[in-house]
């Protein structure tokens, strides 16, 4: 039995309302009486108009759904398209138009860079995030195959000097590339000092020489004869050269140097939606008080590490000296977003009038935001936003009267709070197909306030299948990303974001790299991202983000976005193309791998959700590569998987028996965790294989595809039996 606090008309969560109360409320210039009172008038005011967009989605794909069961091929792309017009799919384009967001950080207006998302409820991931700001090359390199193990130079247990070598070559080809010196190498330096305000490099054959161009260098650390550092910026970021002639690296280098210190995560999500595992109140207390100490600079946390304490805090900001002798000040963390969750899921932590659960985002809103406040107040010494601003980004919308929605919260939001008019920035997830094929509508709801759009594969495939389930049977997941449609949204998604102004407002982003351990393969791939316009793109670890980084330096983001905003283009009846396969005579063992693999990356996602509550970690495949996962995987293998059996590719009873197989599996790549539960040993009692096959089986039921309404109600069932087992015991 939930404890509640009546406040109103509305019921609170005791844990919750403390929170509130105690934690998030003082200091904040808004009194409790006033927050309740404006937070129940906002509850009743703006439900109903969620419900009604809700409703507004399944009766769409209704329609849907019965057009394709009346057209099975789309032949004709222009009836089709009248269609979609004719129920509201797709909206008559407004005109054009330029975004006008105030006050932006510079992270995100003029600095390009990688961009972290971590889960908000793990206080060691969101401190690592927002430190990864800055990030060791050397470290990065070193533990990564990015640097191969040839002639001996194996990574190993102690260092070995032979990739010690290989590091210290690439980092200095890197300076090499990104800042010159006069006619030599960085390999020939033997000593850096400051004279005459500029930075001068003693060479090994005594020659003194500069930066082909000197304005690349900023500032120092030290003194100038003998600096301990050296700041360098090449297309809007840092690299810092670390000298420590004492250091264990630093003795082995002619000029001392022991690292570059890199300037890379310039923004980090920290996120309470797909990577979160977040059912009720104590779940959702837990993300709030998280966010509530990143924002006041209090989060700490402490933690094991080779036999001693580690306390872990918030970076300080960068100091170093400019060459007249100023001081210059870089900010030590990452800029900071919020993802809140979408419109779809409700929350028992606080129910209304009627004692319904309320709309879970409308909470996120209003809380997150009266959080973040504290930072706008200067509630902290270290700041996130500089420039007074909150930044949300808002997932899972559904074209631009959903976004529009999300504008008339954050206005009320602001009114509560008393926050000025577009202090909330908004980034809006390019991630549903209605939102995609009217993403410059959606802008225009939110063109004061609009910081962020980005790309997404999985979530974006997934609800590709799901609107599409009555159409046939789709193409194999791996060969969704040669498909037209999907060029066609990732170029379109740009294309609009450029169209309407967002260079030197917002972010526009692309996806995750979701494979951590194969650093050199993101390094010789995901430079596309910025080739195609991406000021910003998503990575699993602050490692990834420092190697990513050198993408940044290579490329300049700004010029490329200046070309494109010359090209113009329509893709809408690209992106219309249903990715069908025309030919669905797969031979049997392609189908069976096909089953397997979706059905092992399901259940190895599902049983660390359900069981443990952990909402995004790295998950090995079918093939024992570890991928970062969180629900929009789930979405698309499932969704994938439910086409299949709803066309009769495959069948029922087939997918269980490989979900049976892979639960083995998956249980066999758990075996070294004692508190794990093996799925196999009791399929019909396992909680989370019941969930995972529920997802499938029932995929084409869940609105829009989804998998949180699952999700949620198995999790919060295995909380309440580890309850009723630890009362027992």
């Amino acid at each position: 039995m939930k404890d509640y606090v009546n406040i109103g008309n509305l019921q609170i969560a005791s844990n919750l309302y403390e929170f509130i109360n105690l934690k998030a409320l003082p200091e904040s210039g808004v009194s409790s009486d006033c927050f309740w009172r404006d937070f129940e008038s906002l509850i009743t005011d703006l439900s109903p108009e969620n419900q009604s967009l809700l409703a507004k989605r399944e009766d769409i794909q209704k329609k849907v759904d019965t057009w394709h069961k009346e057209n099975q091929k789309v032949e004709d792309s222009a009836s089709y398209q009248a269609f979609l017009q004719g129920i509201g799919y797709l909206e008559p384009e407004v005109k054009d138009f330029n975004v006008s967001t105030q006050n932006v950080d510079d992270e995100v207006v003029t600095q390009s860079g990688p961009q972290l998302v971590v889960p908000a409820d793990n206080a060691r991931y969101a401190l690592n995030a927002a430190n990864a700001r800055w990030g060791s090359l050397y470290d990065s390199l070193y533990g990564t195959d990015v640097i191969n193990n040839e002639g001996g130079a194996e990574p190993g247990g102690s260092y070995n000097p032979l990739r010690g070598e290989k590091v210290i070559a690439y980092a200095k080809d890197f300076l090499d590339q990104v800042a010159p010196l006069e006619n030599y190498s960085h390999k020939e330096a033997i000593k850096y000092t400051i004279i005459n305000k500029g930075l001068s490099v003693t060479l090994n054959n005594g020659t003194v020489v500069g930066l082909l161009e000197p304005t690349k260098f900023e500032g120092y650390q030290g003194f100038p004869e003998e600096p301990s550092a050296i700041l360098l910026q090449n297309n809007g970021l840092h690299v810092e050269i670390q000298i420590d002639r004492n250091h264990p690296i630093g003795q082995t280098d002619d000029a001392g140097v022991k690292d570059l210190l890199m300037e890379s995560a310039t923004t980090t999500i920290m996120d309470c939606e797909d990577s979160v595992a977040a059912v009720d109140a104590e779940d959702k207390v837990l993300l709030y008080g998280n966010l509530l100490g990143l924002m006041k600079g209090e989060l700490s946390t402490s933690f094991e590490k080779n036999g001693t304490t580690v306390t872990r805090t918030l970076n300080e900001d960068r100091v170093y000296s400019s060459s007249s002798g100023e001081d210059i000040t870089l900010r030590g963390r990452s800029l900071m977003f919020m993802r809140n969750v979408g419109h779809l899921m409700t929350t028992d932590a606080i129910l209304d009038k009627d004692n319904q659960e309320i709309p879970e985002g409308i909470m996120d809103g209003v809380i997150t935001s009266l959080i973040a406040k504290h930072d706008v107040i200067k509630n902290s010494q270290q700041k996130n936003s500089t420039k007074g601003s909150i930044y949300i980004v808002k997932p899972k919308m559904h074209g631009s009267e959903e976004v529009a929605f999300a504008n008339t919260l954050f206005n009320r939001i602001e009114d509560m709070l008393g926050l000025a008019r577009y202090t909330i920035k908004i980034g809006v997830m390019d991630e549903e197909r209605r939102t995609t094929l009217n993403l410059k509508n959606c802008i225009h709801e939110v063109k004061e306030r609009i910081a962020f759009i980005n790309t997404g594969f999985l979530d974006r495939t997934g609800d590709e299948i799901h609107t599409s389930m009555e159409a046939g049977p789709m193409i194999r997941k791996k060969d969704m990303k040669g498909s037209n449609w999907l060029r066609s949204y990732e170029t379109s998604n740009v294309t609009i974001g450029l169209e309407t102004g967002l260079q030197g407002h917002a972010q526009i982003g692309k996806g995750m790299w979701a494979m951590p351990e194969l650093m050199n393969a993101m390094m010789e791939q995901k430079g596309s991202q910025l080739e195609a316009g991406a000021n910003t793109a998503w990575v699993p670890s602050p490692t990834a983000a420092t190697l990513h980084v050198l993408h940044y330096h290579h490329i300049d983001v700004h010029s490329v976005q200046n070309k494109l905003v010359q090209q113009p283009q329509d893709f809408r009846a690209n992106i219309l193309e249903i990715p069908l396969a025309n030919n669905s005579e797969w031979s049997p063992s392609d189908i069976q791998n096909e089953i397997e693999n979706n059905a092992q990356g399901i259940l190895g996602y599902v049983v660390r959700w359900i069981d443990f509550g952990i909402g995004c970690s790295k998950v090995p495949d079918i093939n024992n590569i570890g991928l970062m996962e969180d629900r929009a995987t789930l979405r698309i293998s499932s969704q994938h998987l439910a086409n299949w059996i709803h066309h009769g590719i495959v069948t029922k009873e087939q997918v269980l028996d490989a979900m049976k197989n892979m639960a083995k599996i998956v249980d066999k790549q758990n075996a070294g965790d004692t508190e794990y539960r093996p799925m196999s040993v009791d399929y019909e009692n396992s909680i989370a294989f019941q969930a995972a096959c529920e997802l499938v089986f029932k995929g084409a039921e869940q609105p829009s595809g989804y998998t949180e309404p699952i999700l949620h109600r198995r999790r919060a069932e295995a909380k309440a039996k580890d309850l009723v087992y630890n009362d027992k015991n």
